[in-house]
C-alpha cells in the first residue's frame, strides 16, 4: 500500500496556494519513487537464480534493494 508522507516545512506567511503547491510537489515526488520502486523490483525478479547470485543477491533481499534503490537508506 502506498502512502504519502511530507516533511517539508511551510511558514505561516505563506497562502493556501503555495501550500497546495507544496502538497502536489510532495506527492509527486513520492510517486516518483514508488515507480523506481516497482520498476526495480519488477527488474530485479526477471532475473535468474543465477544472474542474482552473480549480483550478490538472492530471492529473500529483493524487496529490500529495490526500497533502498527508491527511498535510500532509512535508519
Amino acid at each position: 500500500m502506498a502512502y504519502v508522507t511530507s516533511n517539508r516545512t511551510i511558514s505561516n506567511g505563506m497562502g493556501l496556494g503555495a501550500r497546495l503547491n507544496e502538497i502536489g510537489k510532495d506527492i509527486v515526488e513520492e510517486w516518483r519513487a514508488y515507480r523506481v520502486y516497482r520498476e526495480t523490483l519488477g527488474e530485479l525478479q526477471a532475473l535468474s537464480t543465477r544472474e542474482l547470485a552473480d549480483l550478490g543477491l538472492n530471492a529473500s533481499t529483493l524487496r529490500s534493494v529495490a526500497l533502498e534503490a527508491a527511498y535510500g537508506k532509512r535508519g
